[in-house]
């Protein structure tokens, strides 16, 4: 017997649709945000390992185990160089 790989219905179509009209943007809206959120703590956190001290070292230190996973793609972020197309898109 050989077996026909199972189609979706026109529910499942239905919402995919409607997910990618309406959903989407805001999805990818929200992951931009939640990253320059994390970017801006970050920035905060750990000011002084560019020169800017915000917060005491104390503080600081306490985060540092939290925040080591994402210090490599943060400074590449910060350090990287604008352009006016970046804000377009």
């Amino acid at each position: 017997m050989s077996e026909q790989p199972e189609k979706k219905s026109f529910l499942q179509n239905f919402k995919e649709i409607i997910y990618g009209m309406a959903q989407h943007d805001m999805s990818r809206y929200a992951l931009r945000t939640r990253a320059s959120m994390e970017h801006l703590f970050i920035l905060i956190t750990m000011g002084d390992m560019i020169g800017i001290p915000i917060l005491p070292p104390y503080y600081s230190l306490r985060l540092l185990p939290y925040v080591v996973p994402q210090i490599s793609t943060w400074k590449r972020r910060l350090l990287r160089e604008k352009d006016v197309s970046d804000a377009m898109f």
